[in-house]
């Protein structure tokens, strides 16, 4: 009888063991889902929209877009601290996203704003096509843009390499030209 028992209780548990297993590998798998966000921008002469894609918390997020409206050459692009774009010139958007309070730099930086994304070109037909992949910004964790503003200034951003007071701040990009809240795709 003994025997007996033992035998039905051992197929129950190794169904409980294969299962605890199976949602554990759900579970693990969850966190690994790949995700996408977008933003419409959207200024006095700017308009347009940008994607961003993370196949996972460890990869980096491809982005992509097409903005218009701006003479040729190289503008400022960055996620800014807030997803405020009430004001026309979006000062609500508040500072370059900044959590580890570092100075501002190039994508290729290792020490740089999580927000400094570089500079955008826009060519002979008004148009910017952007296709790049950033190692910092997230769509999850610490350095998630998900809520925040993303910008594009009126001049090219100096990568922090420029002699200007604000170089080390803003790369002396200067004003805002179009603005939009990052959200879920």
């Amino acid at each position: 009888m003994k025997n007996l028992i033992i035998l039905l209780i051992l197929p129950c548990t190794l169904f409980s063991v294969v299962e605890l297993r199976s949602q554990t590998k759900t579970n693990t798998n969850s966190e690994l889902i790949e995700r996408s966000a977008a933003v419409n921008l959207v200024g006095k002469v700017v308009h347009g929209s940008v994607n961003f894609h993370q196949d996972d918390k460890n990869s980096p997020v491809h982005v992509t877009g097409t903005l218009q409206g701006l003479s040729p050459g190289l503008y400022g692009f960055h996620v800014h601290q807030d997803g405020d774009i009430s004001k026309a010139d979006c000062m609500g958007t508040g500072a370059h996203f900044n959590p580890k309070k570092v100075s501002h730099g190039a994508p290729s930086d290792f020490i740089r704003h999580v927000g400094d994304l570089g500079n955008i070109v826009f060519d002979d037909h008004n148009t910017a096509n952007i296709d790049f992949y950033d190692e910092m910004i997230s769509l999850s964790g610490v350095n998630s843009i998900i809520g925040r503003g993303l910008v594009v200034h009126e001049r090219a951003d100096d990568l922090g390499k420029g002699n200007k007071p604000d170089s080390l701040t803003t790369g002396s990009a200067g004003a805002r030209v179009a603005c939009g809240v990052i959200g879920v795709k």
